[in-house]
């Protein structure tokens, strides 16, 4: 799974640098763009529609 995860890190640091690489220059000086660190969370037996309605009622911030 870490090495799952630094791949995918690795794959879109690259795509959005690439993409946004103009706009980032200008408020941006590191190297890299995500830190070492992950989270997972296992969501047991629930039916992602439920997970879905959880997700959505989350606070968004302002």
């Amino acid at each position: 799974l870490p090495k799952f995860i630094n791949s995918i890190k690795s794959v879109s640091s690259r795509k959005i640098r690439q993409e946004y690489s103009e706009h980032l220059n200008k408020i941006y000086w590191k190297k890299v763009l995500w830190n070492e660190s992950y989270f997972i969370a296992s969501c047991g037996g629930v039916i992602i529609s439920v997970l879905k309605k959880y997700i959505e009622g989350q606070d968004k911030p302002q």
